[in-house]
């Protein structure tokens, strides 16, 4: 529409403002946990497999048997035996279309498609992102059902301890601090470092001796002020991949800092302390996640850009139409896919549990103590040191 302008000493001419061209604002969404090393590959992982599943085996560790010889014991000695193991990885496919009518060009002198082929880069790391955070998410639901429910098949113990067995399943491989916060306020017995001793703690209640050199701590915008508060971010950044890290403790953790929802709901936390096992206490979540944590292989989706034009829409005028499609393989380490094998995943489903044979979403289980309740994503490695996945619930 024209917009007239009363310019003074022109007002006999009808005078239009100009328009200048489209610009793009700024996308403000959550910051991406994709194109980080904490995402990784595995050479084990072939997405060129039949059915919806893929599965990696590998040699479990021994269990040596040592004997002592003897020159008077005629007795076989006993051998040890070797034992292997596999886990399921699940594909997904996700697609992204739009529309335009042709004649509309007419009228806005604007390709209506533009938009979305520019940003279609920005779109798939976006659905990459949520994907990852909902397997953590999952990952998380798996081994609270551990400590805290009956997941294991057993009583739930809690999460991890300095002293507990890494090989016991009735542990959850989380640390839960309860009331107490990753950072807390300074006083007269607890300045510097010490404020965020719970990071520190939950590390090394995790990993014990086996703790690794660094990881990648997500953590909220709050928790982040505080850290700052305490003067506790390093001055000296990490350029890790297309990202660069804030660290804290000289680089043990590098901070992804995102306002995604981390934690489990009030309802869902309600839920998780109807099972058997140890009740959680701490509402909020951080997670500490190692390098490679979450293999990622991209699949060969077939026609991956696709248009589509009908001549005959708005009565002859045209519509075109342009589909992209791609896929990949999401695999936590150490973890089996043991969620729908027939569909391609959601991010919700990444994010559910399983009652029996029904998968369904925490807070819809009907069991008043979580019998049969387990996560989509089952514990497969041997050992609680060989995961890679730590959330730490706090207040």
């Amino acid at each position: 529409m024209a917009v007239t302008q009363a310019i003074p000493g022109a007002t006999n001419e009808v005078l239009q403002e100009a328009l200048t061209e489209y610009s793009d604002e700024a996308y403000t969404d959550a910051r991406r946990l994709s194109g980080t090393d904490l995402v990784g590959s595995n050479p084990n992982i072939d997405t060129s497999t039949e059915t919806f599943i893929g599965q990696v085996r590998w040699d479990k560790p021994l269990t040596p048997v040592i004997n002592v010889a003897s020159i008077t014991d005629a007795t076989d000695g006993v051998v040890t035996t070797t034992s292997t193991d596999f886990l399921r990885y699940i594909k997904t496919v996700r697609t992204h279309g739009a529309d335009d009518v042709n004649i509309a060009k007419v009228i806005t002198q604007r390709d209506g498609l533009a938009k979305i082929g520019r940003d279609f880069g920005k779109t798939r790391a976006t659905d990459e992102h949520n994907a990852i955070l909902s397997v953590l998410k999952g990952v998380m639901t798996s081994e609270l059902l551990n400590g805290a429910a009956a997941g294991s098949g057993a009583t739930g113990l809690g999460g991890q301890t300095f002293e507990n067995d890494p090989e016991d399943k009735r542990y959850g491989f989380y640390v839960d601090l309860g009331a107490a916060k990753t950072v807390v306020a300074a006083s007269t017995t607890t300045q510097g470092a010490a404020r965020a001793e719970g990071f520190l703690q939950a590390f090394g209640m995790a990993y014990k001796d086996y703790e690794p050199a660094y990881a990648y701590l997500l953590t909220s915008p709050e928790t982040m002020a505080s850290l700052r508060s305490a003067n506790l971010v390093d001055q000296t950044r990490v350029q890790d991949g297309n990202v660069e890290f804030e660290t804290i403790f000289d680089g043990k953790f590098r901070i992804l800092q995102t306002r995604a929802t981390q934690s489990l709901s009030a309802a869902e936390t309600t839920k998780a302390n109807t099972g058997a096992g140890v009740d959680l206490v701490g509402l909020k979540t951080s997670f500490i996640v190692l390098p490679g944590a979450i293999a990622m292989e991209s699949l060969d989706v077939p026609f991956p850009v696709e248009i589509e034009r009908k001549a005959s829409s708005y009565m002859g005028g045209g519509k075109s139409s342009i589909w992209r499609r791609w896929g990949y393989v999401l695999a936590p380490a150490g973890y089996d896919w043991d969620g729908d094998q027939t569909n391609f995943p959601s991010d919700a489903d990444y994010a559910s549990v399983k009652e029996g044979a029904t998968q369904v979403a925490l807070t819809g289980v009907g069991s008043a103590t979580l019998a049969a309740t387990t996560g989509v994503f089952a514990r497969k490695a041997t050992s609680a040191l060989s995961l890679g996945i730590l959330p730490i619930f706090h207040s």
